[in-house]
């Protein structure tokens, strides 16, 4: 697309994600849709809380996105409606002990969503949650683990990057009601798990 730009930052710096969005949206004159799905996704568990890996998931995860939010509505400029969407995760109706902080930091994220779409000053502008299930491999898994975990949902089919890009075109048209989540799982989210799918497929 010849109108696109690329920008970066370090979401791990309080001011660094903000800063970031107020500067884009100085040279846009119409932006519409921003989508926080960046994050990190360290090891631990609900016996054992990381204080590292906690604070880098808090921040990376769930203030940085909440600020860039903030952000977004404060100096985003567009003739029609806003679109905000948080990528969140489908632990947050079915959690399990693993990745404690991760999972954390996501239930944070998500509690953002009706709050900040309650906060809006425009009401054509929207706010929603987009909660996908297993679509990448995690950390050492071979292609034969990542193969059986991505199928641990009710349909016992894969979950695709394709899935969630269509369904966050769809938020983007803003047809729902602001504050509500889609989760994008093939039904994971249906089928209680006792460990992270990770374990699972090798057990």
């Amino acid at each position: 697309m010849p109108s696109a730009e690329t920008v970066s930052c370090d979401l791990d710096d309080w001011e660094a994600g903000p800063a970031m969005v107020r500067e884009l949206a100085e040279r846009r004159a119409d932006w519409r849709l921003l989508v926080n799905c960046a994050a990190v996704f360290e090891y631990d568990d609900a016996t054992g809380l990381q204080p590292d890996t906690f604070e880098a998931a808090m921040q990376v995860n769930a203030g940085t996105p909440a600020r860039m939010a903030q952000a977004f509505f404060a100096h985003a400029r567009t003739p029609s409606g806003r679109r905000l969407i948080q990528v969140t995760d489908q632990k947050l109706r079915n959690p399990n002990p693993d990745f404690f902080s991760y999972t954390m930091s996501k239930h944070a994220l998500a509690a953002t969503i009706p709050m900040l779409s309650m906060a809006r000053s425009r009401p054509q502008d929207r706010v929603y949650g987009l909660a996908p299930g297993a679509i990448l491999a995690s950390h050492d898994q071979t292609e034969d683990e990542t193969e059986i975990s991505h199928r641990m949902n009710l349909l016992r089919r894969k979950t695709s990057p394709d899935d969630i890009v269509r369904t966050a075109l769809f938020l983007a048209e803003g047809p729902l009601a602001s504050g509500e989540t889609v989760y994008v799982d093939s039904g994971q989210h249906l089928v209680p798990q006792p460990r992270d799918v990770l374990f699972l497929a090798r057990t």
